[in-house]
């Protein structure tokens, strides 16, 4: 069998079989996410990835993005920056409960270790403040010569990226009471400065001594008097906003999806950096054909010829969580694995959700037989479980090397792809049996037309069996998925309340045309791959 090539816009070659051909239906991702902002000393846009795991520097003017902390590198999901007096760049590593300093030679170390969901952190005349977004979240300053930190405030519920305002007090926002506040430096009492705003989630200063702060679940941008809190809406963008900063007098905001918009006079905006797919993860396609994504923090509808559509984020009510996997079940409703430990149905249209099992470690894929039970992947355990009408749990195997993806076979066989073992097994009452060895890194599989379809993320390949695991065929290969070459990612611990631990997951799926869609998790891309017969 010959591969012919063929091109993508990150410049990377796809081989593809003969008669294969694939359309990519989103753009490649800039930046994996958008969380904390700060501008540098050189006027760029510095922006913290949380699940890309990474530091860049956006050029306003240009556009250019430049990595300053690369994925694999020493400084793990930075979800907030400050510069100090001296050029030193600051981060905290929200997942791994760190605050870190990168030099200016490029040199990061640890400056502790101890801060669980480290996240605010700003530098005011040489000293460094951070607190922690958690319930019962402390505020503090770091000792910069390793001494221990001194606490501000503490029992937060979930403190976020703060400031200190011209009156020289600190400022913070508080998520889970939905309200800003202030404190001395020094200490003190706090003092409520706003409230019932719309989940705030940063505190920066415009030059007249206004705050400016994004709303993560409203979407508004507001500017809000420090003397008396009276606020007025400056934009009114998409929920899931996370931070601000000025270069100069102009404002720019961060979204979780990666966009970068910068804030205008009258309510109006223009795109700096668009958004896209932060981390794709599973994908299912419903019996009308409509592609569905699960990007871990939002979960999409993907029209064919459309944009993304969101049909729920992290703080919609009762969305069901950090979502890995999931797998339509019709009439609306879904079947998702979270990065909680849970398995549950959702309807995003009526915000409804149901949890089905609870308290698992790490859930992967999900699949559900034509007689309603449902089967997932426990990658930190190693076993399958099925889940039974009732929430009644069975584990149908256990002793698996980290498994990921599951899928039926129409004979009701469950097969599971065993990424640490590279292979996938067929599981039959008691007896695990290898189906397909010889595999990299085995993640998302497919049962469509007699054939099983499995997305290789380690060799980077999209391969055909049959479901004797015979006549195995390469469709695609060089797909944009894992980690770039030479890069070893650092785990991602995740975040408490949000998620346990992240890790990748690349989905599959195939419409009622046998249209095969792919998550690349690599560049942030859906694929679509269909066969000319």
């Amino acid at each position: 069998m010959s591969l012919s090539g063929a091109r993508y816009t990150s410049s990377t070659s796809i081989s593809l079989a003969d008669g294969w051909s694939f359309e990519r239906l989103t753009p490649p991702s800039r930046l994996f996410g958008a969380n904390g902002l700060r501008t540098g000393p050189d006027g760029r846009v510095y922006v913290a990835q949380v699940t890309g795991s990474q530091i860049s520097a956006l050029d306003v003017e240009t556009g250019a993005l430049e990595t300053i902390s690369a994925k694999g590198g020493d400084i793990i999901a930075p979800d907030d920056l400050a510069f100090g007096p001296d050029g030193n760049l600051y981060a905290t590593e929200v997942m791994d409960g760190r605050v870190s300093v990168r030099g200016a030679d490029g040199r990061s170390r640890v400056l502790r270790d101890d801060l669980p969901s480290a996240n605010g952190i700003t530098v005011h005349q040489g000293r460094l403040f951070i607190n922690e977004c958690r319930i019962g979240g402390r505020l503090m300053e770091l000792d910069l010569a390793g001494g221990a930190p001194r606490i501000l405030a503490e029992d937060l519920a979930m403190p976020n990226a703060m400031e200190v305002g011209p009156d020289g007090l600190l400022y913070y926002p508080v998520m889970g009471t939905n309200d800003i506040w202030r404190i001395h430096p020094d200490g003190g009492e706090p003092e409520r400065v706003a409230g019932d705003l719309g989940v705030p989630d940063s505190v920066k200063f415009d030059a007249e001594g206004f705050i400016v702060s994004t709303q993560v679940h409203s979407g508004q941008v507001l500017r809000i008097n420090p003397r008396n809190g009276d606020r007025t809406v400056l934009a009114q963008l998409e929920p899931g906003l996370d931070n601000c900063t000025f270069v100069g007098d102009r404002l720019f905001v961060s979204r979780f999806t990666g966009e970068i918009t910068e804030i205008l006079g009258g309510g109006e905006t223009r795109t700096t950096l668009p958004g896209g797919l932060t981390w794709p993860l599973d994908l299912t396609v419903d019996a009308e054909g409509n592609l569905y994504v699960a990007d871990g923090t939002f979960f999409y509808l993907l029209p064919r010829g459309g944009g993304l559509q969101t049909l729920g984020m992290l703080f919609t009510p009762n969305y069901p969580g950090f979502a890995r996997s999931v797998q339509a079940v019709g009439g609306g409703e879904f079947i998702v694995g979270t990065a909680s430990g849970t398995v549950v149905r959702w309807r995003p249209a009526s915000q409804e959700s149901e949890i089905l099992a609870e308290g698992l470690d790490q859930v992967y894929g999900v699949a559900v037989a034509a007689t309603g039970v449902i089967a997932t992947a426990d990658f930190g355990t190693g076993e399958v479980l099925l889940v039974r009408s009732g929430g009644q749990k069975e584990v149908a195997a256990s002793g698996l090397s980290k498994p990921l993806g599951v899928a039926f076979a129409p004979d009701g066989t469950l097969l599971v792809s065993e990424s640490g073992a590279g292979r996938v097994v067929a599981i039959s009452g008691s007896k695990v049996e290898p189906v397909v060895d010889s595999l990299s890194d085995p993640q998302g599989i497919l049962v469509r037309g007699g054939r099983l379809y499995i997305v290789d993320a380690g060799s980077k390949e999209l391969i055909s069996t049959d479901l004797s695991g015979n006549d195995r065929q390469t469709i695609a290969g060089n797909l944009p998925l894992g980690a770039p070459a030479g890069v070893i990612p650092k785990p991602l611990r995740g975040m408490q309340p949000f998620s346990g631990p992240q890790g990748p997951f690349a989905g599959i799926d195939a419409g009622p045309d046998g249209t095969l869609y792919v998550s690349a998790d690599a560049e942030g891309s859906v694929l679509a791959l269909t066969h000319a017969g």
